[in-house]
């Protein structure tokens, strides 16, 4: 049976879905400023503990 599709990993999932990650790429200030916008409670992906 093969794996299931979801493979967690921290340092893949902040790289990827990120603060630094949005702000960084072309159309992340964009994304954020939506999310600023609809008043998410939080903007991006935070690191669990």
């Amino acid at each position: 049976m093969p794996k299931r599709t979801y493979q967690p990993s921290k340092k893949k999932r902040m790289t990827t879905h990120g603060f630094l990650a949005r702000t960084n790429s072309t159309k992340g200030p964009k994304v954020l400023q939506a999310r600023r916008r609809k008043g998410r409670a939080q903007l991006a992906v935070k690191p669990s503990k």
